[in-house]
């Protein structure tokens, strides 16, 4: 009953922080970046795309809020069945409190921007803003939707990362601003948030798609093991060792997780076991399922296979040399 309370305080504070990350977001949004008509990445950004051409072809405005919203459930829709149920309700938490924050703040500073004749400042703070609020949503495992969706849908579908497809998709939305506005200091300005977001956000959450290896020395290693196996949907590798000091067999736990998922880990661990010895250490790469794929050409010579391994296919190139000679 006590690890049920700790899991529903811990789910509760990260849906808080998730929360809090969000609406810094769209103070940011609605406060500095959006009074000063510059158009940023993402589903915000095709947003306020819709909100200037609604202003100026049809009369009247199609409020950000409405079309983000619109376009994210649309989004999830098509996500549903390649990304799976949990990314998309975990993401929809994330769109619903995105559009109900801006639905709140872009009326509020529909008149200017907090800082008046300062538009690089207002751009600069807002960034900052926003990219503190992503990276805090994000180390909570939210996610705000948007561009965030499509990554996850092309990542599954092909080899382009997910920051590379997050890059090229809103490169190009801030570029069509240009045709919208005439105006190229603001697409400026776009680049500019779009720099000190990603910049921002990576530094907080430290990377997503960084890897940490776990090295973990405790008497409790089968508890801890399968919690981490179950909770936190990653492998384990038992190995054995002997304590010079003690003379004693100890069991070591390898753990591979990436290093916005460290601290599921330790919550794990400590949960199971506060005096439990462990050492964290950064991994230039981890290859394999559940991790980055290989991009690599292997050459048909070398594709060695279950009915043909490494040796024999050693021998038949030692055997097709010798008969050419």
């Amino acid at each position: 009953m006590q690890i049920n309370k700790q899991k529903l305080w811990l789910s509760t504070r990260d849906y808080i922080f998730i929360t809090l990350g969000i609406c810094l977001y769209s103070f940011g949004f609605s406060a500095f970046i959006l009074p000063e008509k510059v158009v940023i990445g993402g589903v915000a950004g095709l947003s306020t795309i819709v909100l200037f051409l609604s202003q100026r072809f049809l009369g009247f405005e199609i409020p950000i809020p409405v079309t983000q919203y619109a376009i994210n459930i649309i989004l999830l829709a098509f996500a549903y069945r390649i990304v799976g149920r949990q990314f998309v309700l975990r993401t929809l938490y994330g769109t619903t409190a995105i559009s109900f924050f801006m639905a709140i703040f872009i009326p509020i500073f529909n008149n200017g921007p907090l800082v008046d004749g300062q538009p690089f400042m207002n751009v600069l703070i807002g960034s900052i803003m926003c990219g503190v609020g992503l990276g805090l949503s994000f180390t909570h495992n939210g996610s705000t939707g948007g561009t965030d969706i499509v990554a996850a849908i092309v990542s599954k579908k092909t080899n382009v990362t997910v920051g590379r497809t997050m890059l090229y998709t809103d490169m190009c939305i801030i570029s069509s601003s240009y045709f919208l506005s005439g105006k190229i200091d603001t697409v400026i300005y776009g680049f500019v948030v779009l720099a000190v977001v990603a910049y921002l956000t990576d530094m907080i959450i430290n990377t997503n798609r960084q890897a940490v290896q776990f090295t973990i020395f405790s008497p409790y290693w089968e508890e801890i093991a399968s919690a981490i196996n179950n909770e936190a949907n990653r492998g384990c590798t038992v190995l054995n060792g002997t304590g010079w000091y003690s003379r004693q067999p100890i069991k070591i736990l390898i753990v591979m997780c990436r290093k916005i998922e460290s601290v599921t880990i330790f919550r794990i661990i400590k949960s199971i076991d506060e005096n439990a010895f462990i050492t964290q250490a950064n991994v230039n790469g981890v290859y394999g399922k559940g991790f980055d794929a290989m991009k690599i050409k292997v050459s048909p010579r070398h594709h060695y296979t279950k009915e043909c391994p490494p040796s024999a296919v050693a021998e038949k190139e030692a055997a097709g040399t010798e008969a050419k000679n």
